[in-house]
């Protein structure tokens, strides 16, 4: 009887060691579950067995190909490939791997073109890291979140004068196809360089070549360091379309926790909700308005949730997101249009009009908005542009009418001579971020009439010695501004003088 009790000792000593070490070391048992392959088409497959499968749980396949669960039906269980399946044939055996989608995350990933799921696109080599984060991750609680206070300038006059974007903030950009959405993107992204914020560039679904292009501007302009490509193209299955963005923020967010600000640019989610809509269809989920299953707006939600900006005791970083939507023949009240429209903090909105008549960006002033970053913008803005966007939608609206009028009387005129100087201003070359003080140089000079006896071709040049002008001899003035500090009417008479000074001499 005592050995028998000496033996049951011993068991619950060993039981109880065995209990600790799982704890400590955060050990898995190792899930031997498998089923078979139903049906296996386009991107989908349709698996017999695995009982104790979870959702979006990675499943293995014969020739160490992997797909994620997407369906859990009392039958069978629906699952999205992540990478090429045409040889997978109905019969084949697969196997749970018992974790979740994730995603390998660190510093290693900056300067790097990878896809989804972390594998090298570029020459660099595999990516070592020693983090891995799941793709889809809660959005961090209300009181995890701090406002947003902080401006992200874009470079851009039109955008940060009229539509300012603060860390932390989700700002649309849409338009038609070829109107510049991604080029304001990549923009804004050139512009963080010497900025402390890292930038994050999504590409689901683009060309390869325009890819290709896109990553040669950021070496060129040393932007790529801080930057992570995460590339999908036509070719992908569209279930690598469909978790690039979930990826890309995850990437982003092991910055976000540590503190940092970063940018995360979702380019496009048009073709996000297409891929969606696609595996949706294939896997026989109801279809609703536009063929898109009823939760096509959660997916998007759920996506730009995570973008915020983190309480201080939780790091105070931030995630600024600018997700791209194209628009089909200007139709902004389309289903995938609006349902981003309402879960973003506003939009820019880029016209086809606008980009046909040479105004770039298009930035059409009077549909773009922005819910948040008016609170962020610095306050020389405020003093200097602040009637701006006002003056300036009246001057369209004026400009209209005025072509059915051969007489106009003299205020009228002038209003007009100073609206298309003022749309002048705001036009801006690709590649070429202005400064705070550049831009506020720029912009005070037009409001104060510098610019009314100038031609209107003789602007371009205008700006340039202004830029040159406020950097080289008002330096201190510079300063104040980059600082965030309300300029006096002092250095506005300074900034407005040496504008005059710096002017070609020919006048209209």
């Amino acid at each position: 009887m005592s050995d028998r009790n000496e033996l049951s000792t011993l068991l619950d000593d060993a039981f109880t060691t065995f209990d600790r070490v799982i704890k400590e070391h955060h050990y898995e048992p190792t899930v031997h579950e498998s089923g078979i392959v139903k049906f296996a088409g386009r991107g989908v497959v349709l698996v017999d067995g695995l009982p104790g499968v979870k959702s979006e749980e990675m499943l293995i396949f014969p020739g160490n190909i992997y797909g994620m669960v997407f369906n859990l039906d009392p039958e069978e269980v629906g699952v999205v490939m992540l990478s090429k399946s045409d040889d997978l044939k109905a019969g084949s055996t697969v196997t749970r791997t018992g974790k979740v989608m994730d995603v390998p995350v660190g510093e290693a990933l900056l300067g790097r073109v990878v896809d989804p799921t972390a594998r090298p696109l570029d020459s660099g080599g595999q990516v070592n890291t020693l983090e891995r984060k799941p793709i889809e991750r809660e959005a961090p609680a209300i009181m995890d979140r701090e406002p947003v206070t902080v401006p992200l300038q874009t470079g851009l006059k039109v955008v940060d004068a009229l539509v300012p974007i603060g860390r932390g903030q989700r700002e649309l950009i849409l338009g038609d196809r070829q109107t510049g959405k991604t080029a304001i993107a990549l923009d804004t992204i050139i512009n963080q360089k010497d900025k402390n914020v890292v930038c994050v560039y999504c590409a689901i679904g683009q060309r390869s070549s325009s890819v290709a292009k896109l990553i040669e501007d950021l070496h060129r302009h040393e932007a790529m360091e801080y930057t992570i490509v995460v590339s999908t193209s036509g070719e992908d299955p569209p279930g690598m379309k469909f978790i690039a963005p979930y990826s890309a923020t995850s990437m982003a967010e092991y910055f976000m926790e540590k503190g940092r600000d970063v940018l995360i640019v979702y380019d496009d989610l048009t073709n996000h909700a297409i891929a969606y809509r696609e595996l949706s269809l294939l896997l026989r989920r109801p279809p609703g308005r536009e063929a898109f299953p009823g939760d096509v707006f959660y997916i998007h939600s759920r996506l730009l949730e995570r973008s915020t900006h983190l309480r201080k005791e939780l790091g105070g970083g931030s995630l600024t997101a600018l997700p791209i939507v194209a628009t089909e023949a200007q139709n902004v009240a389309a289903y995938i249009p609006t349902n981003i429209i309402s879960i973003t903090d506003g939009q820019i909105y880029l016209s086809p009009d606008l980009f046909q008549k040479g105004v770039l960006p298009a930035v059409d002033v009077g549909k773009s908005v922005s819910r948040v970053g008016g609170k962020t913008q610095l306050p020389v803005y405020r003093s200097v542009a602040g009637n701006l966007r006002l003056s300036y939608s009246q001057f369209e609206e004026l400009e209209k009418f005025a072509r059915f009028s051969t007489r106009l009387d003299e205020q009228t005129r002038k209003t007009l001579e100073r609206g298309r100087r003022v749309r002048e201003v705001l036009k801006q070359d690709q590649y070429n971020p202005f400064t705070v003080s550049e831009q506020i140089a720029v912009l005070l000079s037009v409001t104060e009439g510098v610019f009314d006896d100038l031609p209107v071709e003789k602007i371009e040049e205008a700006e340039l010695a202004i830029r040159s002008a406020i950097t080289k001899q008002l330096s201190s003035v510079s300063e104040k501004i980059h600082t965030g500090n309300k300029l006096c009417d002092e250095d506005k008479k300074a900034i407005v003088e040496a504008a005059r000074a710096v002017i070609p001499e020919e006048k209209s």
